[in-house]
């Protein structure tokens, strides 16, 4: 059996994501040039996942892009329950909202646009689940910053950490994402104040959780 043939069947034998998250998908790939990015249903549905089991009063997500996986989180919020999302790129801001507004949850989400490392010094958490999937170059710079901002027993959980298994090639590095990612997975490794587990999920997870 292909990989893309077990893709289906896991979309075909899990919950359907929805008439507004396949539009913000769709749109992601008609109206940008990086369609891949769309974190999928696969880690769309984990993450809804996380947000019901912790029923968490604060999510933060840095890296929102399009805003699928936010309206994934958001989705599951407890009443009272509101997002941070933070997105760099103030040209995405059209059709954040608007998926923001098809699915009916633009209430939930408090839409961040600037620098993370900017924008972060200035929320006050706590935090109970924090994603990421921004930058990887600035991947140890995004938890050193969010870490005091997680409740203790919160998640933090990374996108892209096998980055196309290129964290496990046998010579070192040049780009800098795939250092970002490296040092990144490192600092989490050895991290005494986290447990973590790494799940191969289509591009990766780290799943830390704060003690």
């Amino acid at each position: 059996m292909t990989m893309d043939a077990l893709e289906r069947y896991v979309r075909e034998m899990s919950t359907p994501q929805g008439e507004a998250l396949s539009w913000v998908e769709r749109q992601s790939w008609l109206r940008t040039s990086h369609g891949r990015q769309v974190s999928g249903p696969e880690v769309g549905a984990l993450l809804r996942q996380f947000v019901q089991l912790l029923r968490p009063r604060q999510v933060l997500e840095i890296g929102t892009f399009s805003g699928y996986s936010t309206l994934w989180m958001a989705s599951a919020l407890p009443e009272g329950g509101r997002i941070d999302t933070l997105e760099i790129n103030d040209e995405m801001e059209d059709l954040i909202r608007a998926g923001f507004a098809r699915a009916g949850l633009a209430d939930r989400i408090r839409l961040h646009i600037g620098d993370a490392l900017d924008i972060l010094p200035a929320l006050t958490g706590p935090y109970e689940l924090v994603f990421i999937d921004a930058d990887k170059r600035d991947y140890v710079a995004y938890y050193q910053a969010v870490f005091d901002l997680v409740a203790p027993g919160g998640l933090i959980v990374a996108d892209n950490v096998l980055w196309d298994g290129k964290v496990c090639a046998e010579e070192p590095p040049r780009d800098q994402q795939t250092r970002g990612i490296l040092a990144f997975n490192d600092l989490v490794a050895g991290d005494t104040r986290v447990d973590n587990f790494i799940l191969p999920l289509r591009d990766g997870l780290n799943i830390i959780r704060k003690k």
